[in-house]
Formats: C-alpha cells, structure tokens, sequence
C-alpha cells in the first residue's frame, strides 16, 4: 500500500482592514525541497483538491479574523494532508501563523475563527472520519 503525502505552504501580506491578500505565494514540498506551486489546466486534479482546500481554509481564516476586528499584516500558513494508495483523504492539519496589525484576539476568537474554517465549502466535503486539525497563533 503506498500513502501519498502532501505538503503545501504559503506566506503572504494583507490590506485593508478586510485583510485582502497581497504578495501572495505558495509553495510545495517535493522530494523534501519547496517549490513554487503552478497551477495550471495540466495540474493533477488531486492537487488542485488539496490547492483548493488550502486557499479555502485561508480566506475562512483572514475572513473571520477580519470579522472579529482582527486585522492582519501578514501570514504563513501549511497545509499537511496524507491520502491512501486510492487518493482516499485520512488526514489533513492546516496550520496559520498571522502577524497582527492591530486587534488583540481572545482565546473565543481562535475557537470561533477555527470553527468557521470547518464550514468552508471544501472542508465541508470531508467525510468526518477522517482526522482534521486546524489551528492558529497570533504574534
């Protein structure tokens, strides 16, 4: 049985207070090296999956943040996901690390902002058995 594994990373800055994304990019591990991540009509379609759900989980992140008066400066973010020899999802943790430009989160904000990054439309194709992790750090 062979696992298939991927890992995915991006940073990026915001503005505005609605924490609109600038300077953008992402990355891919491959044979332990990162490299730009180019999506194109070429891209293996299962990656574009783990793509979307990484892009998904992000705007739900910045959203929300947003929404809670939580304005961003910039983040780093990663995306882990592990799949099994027939490209069934087992496993995913996403990761952010967003550095503050003003606001000052509570503990009920990173609960609220974590939940709400369940409910994106990607996320909520998950099966819930599989096993998920999010989690967010403030600086």
């Amino acid at each position: 049985m062979t696992d298939r594994y991927f890992h995915l990373r991006l940073s990026c800055n915001y503005e505005t207070d609605k924490n609109e994304v600038t300077n953008l990019h992402v990355e891919i591990s491959i044979d332990n090296e990162w490299k730009s991540l180019h999506l194109s009509t070429k891209s293996p379609g299962f990656l574009l999956l783990v793509y979307g759900l990484f892009s998904c989980q992000h705007l739900y992140m910045r959203t929300n943040c947003a929404e809670r008066n939580i304005v961003l400066k910039s983040a780093t973010g990663e995306l882990k996901l592990s799949a099994g020899e027939f490209w069934n999802i087992q496993k995913v943790e996403v990761t952010f690390n967003a550095n503050l430009k003003s606001g000052k989160p509570s503990n009920d904000d990173i609960t609220y902002i974590i939940e709400r990054m369940g409910h994106c439309p990607v996320s909520t194709n998950i099966p819930d058995d599989i096993e998920k992790k999010s989690s967010i750090t403030f600086n």
